[in-house]
């Protein structure tokens, strides 16, 4: 398996039929890190496989989210989802964060979190988001 970061056509290439295929809304693109290096997909050969996003600020603290991965594909979907996570802490941990934050619902996700170190936190929480309209 291959890594490498998100670039400017992914999000409309791919991310966006995956997230529909998942039943899922896509974020709006501006809501995702724009930099370049935000977002890592991982690549089992040619078929992209798994993707996500990690946030950094000025403080040591980062957020993973919106992972999301290929529906159709049905090969190493789980090592694949860990070679992200791990891709992404890692890139934290380079940049000197000490906390990675992430909001999960899927117990499957939850679980490779777990495998990757993670623990964790409140359990019942609501995801608020506020947009302001321009």
């Amino acid at each position: 398996m291959e890594l490498r970061w998100l670039n400017d056509t992914d999000y409309d290439e791919i991310l966006v039929d995956w997230w529909k295929d998942w039943k899922w809304e896509a974020p709006p693109k501006d809501m995702l890190p724009q930099d370049g290096k935000g977002g890592v997909i991982v690549y089992d050969g040619d078929t992209p496989v798994v993707a996500g996003f990690l946030y950094m600020t000025n403080s040591k603290t980062a957020w993973i989210e919106f992972i999301v991965s290929n529906f159709k594909y049905r090969g190493k979907r789980k090592e694949a989802i860990i070679l992200l996570i791990n891709q992404l802490s890692d890139i934290a941990k380079m940049n000197n964060i000490k906390y990675i934050y992430t909001s999960l619902k899927s117990k499957s996700l939850i679980d490779k979190y777990e495998e990757c170190g993670f623990i964790k936190g409140d359990s019942n929480c609501q995801e608020m988001i506020k947009i302001w309209q321009q």
